[in-house]
């Protein structure tokens, strides 16, 4: 079976901003049942967002928050059990000179580490999401591949596809290298050039037939995002589910 399609809701941010009942409407009519959350509006708590989710047909399969760490502990464990979410994504670390060598990639490490003790604890599984400066050298090494070998193995990676190429890696490669611990693909497309505007999945330079395959079923869900659009973004979101659907690349 292919992996099921899911939209993370970064993608509509703007219009989240403007009508976020109708904008979880007009995501249900596309036809996607699944989301992975991100940062609601400041006017729509997490319990009224979650309740809009669900009051439209819409199940959240993964919820980005920060580290459930020191003071945020408490506050990201009470919005992943209000969205119902069993995954919990850290959307990435900041680009920061602290991190721009092995031992602070290590460092990383053990705080992601004893971010997934307090996961563990509340039967929630930990993921890694990257931009494209994770996956810069850094002393010669690759900042995934240190983890692969630092990380408590329950961690998991949600594999930003786009983002790794855009950094010039190969996705097929990595994801081939991570195996079962990238059960998350994050599926944009466009010219993988920072600066440059995304367009929809199979619109662009991103061979997704080939990075579905190189998953060899380990890949349970392809997650659409566009952090922004050469074109108008619900048209983006809409070619992306029927083509990844339509391929038969993703199940709805």
């Amino acid at each position: 079976m292919p992996p099921k399609i899911s939209l993370q809701l970064y993608t509509l941010r703007d219009a989240f901003a403007q009508d976020f009942a109708g904008t979880l409407a007009r995501i249900a009519a596309i036809g996607y049942k699944n989301v992975e959350s991100a940062f609601f509006p400041e006017n729509i708590s997490i319990k009224e967002g979650a309740r809009l989710i669900h009051d439209a047909g819409l199940t959240v399969m993964a919820a980005h928050a920060e580290l459930p760490l020191d003071e945020q502990t408490t506050p990201v464990l009470e919005q992943v059990a209000a969205l119902g979410a069993t995954r919990l994504v850290w959307h990435g670390w900041p680009q920061d000179p602290d991190y721009s060598s092995v031992d602070g990639v290590k460092r990383l490490v053990e705080r992601y580490n004893l971010a997934n003790a307090v996961a563990t604890t509340h039967n929630l599984q930990l993921g890694l999401h990257n931009h494209w400066w994770e996956m810069e050298p850094v002393e010669g090494r690759f900042p995934y591949q240190i983890m692969l070998q630092e990380l408590d193995p329950t961690i998991f990676f949600e594999v930003d596809t786009y983002w790794a190429k855009t950094a010039g890696l190969n996705p097929i490669r990595i994801i081939q290298e991570m195996g079962e611990r990238a059960p998350l693909l994050h599926i944009k497309d466009g010219p993988a050039i920072q600066g440059q505007p995304m367009v929809a999945a199979g619109d662009g330079t991103l061979d997704i037939p080939a990075i579905v395959e190189a998953a060899n079923g380990n890949a349970e869900w392809l997650i659409v995002e566009l952090d922004q659009c050469a074109t108008d973004m619900f048209t983006a979101v809409e070619r992306s589910f029927q083509y990844l659907v339509g391929q038969g690349l993703a199940q709805a």
